[in-house]
């Protein structure tokens, strides 16, 4: 029962320390509002609009994307490295290749299903787009 107290005792420790601190340094920090601690931070340059800026989820669809290709290189390497001495040792063609086989399979189905839906079309902006058609005109 011993060994409970002492974990208990290092649980409170973990959590007061940082409260304690926290408290101490909300006690003793001057206070003194204004309008520049409320501010953007830019690089020391004045903030033009607001800080909330919406990025266009294609970023995110190439790099989930760009992931799951990657990783399948991680998991394609090894087979390729044991694949001869599997050959030599006596396997079955079929035993080594139709694993491997199966998962570039599926990742096919899920690049054709990504490419259907649109994931891998770069959509440009409405202002790209505006700015193309007014140089146009």
């Amino acid at each position: 029962m011993s060994e409970w107290i002492a974990i208990g005792a290092l649980g409170l420790v973990a959590v007061g320390i940082p409260l304690g601190m926290m408290a101490v340094s909300a006690i003793l920090r001057p206070s003194v509002p204004e309008q520049g601690k409320r501010a953007t931070y830019e690089s020391g340059e004045v903030p033009t609009g607001t800080a909330r800026v919406q990025i266009n989820i294609q970023y995110y669809m190439v790099a989930l994307l760009f992931l799951v290709f990657d990783v399948e290189t991680v998991l394609i390497f090894p087979w390729a490295v044991i694949y001869r001495s599997a050959l030599e040792q006596g396997a079955d063609l079929t035993a080594v290749l139709l694993p491997m086989l199966i998962f570039i399979g599926v990742l096919v189905v899920g690049l054709v299903w990504a490419w259907r839906n649109g994931a891998v079309e770069w959509v440009k902006s409405p202002l790209a787009n505006r700015q193309k058609t007014e140089r146009n005109v």
